[in-house]
């Protein structure tokens, strides 16, 4: 297999989000989260399909429960507190 890595990808994750990549980095003894990203990725793409995705805000695709404002269910804006 080519190790060669060509492209680099910039990904903003939430705290929750981070929590949960690096419980799973450990759980697999991985070396770094690029490369649970990867396993991640190559475990995700062999099970997911596309279908009526077009259209949708990147906001839709988080780990968590997002509100129709982009918030986390629950979450209340610091301007409405």
């Amino acid at each position: 297999m080519n190790d060669v890595r060509g492209e680099r990808l910039q990904v903003m994750l939430s705290p929750e989000e981070l929590a949960l990549l690096d419980d799973f980095r450990f759980k697999h003894r991985m070396p770094t989260r690029a490369a649970a990203v990867r396993e991640l990725l190559k475990m995700g793409l062999t099970v997911v399909t596309t279908d009526g995705v077009a259209g949708m805000k990147s906001s839709n695709f988080g780990v968590f429960d997002r509100g129709p404002d982009g918030h986390r269910q629950g979450d209340v804006p610091e301007d409405a507190a």
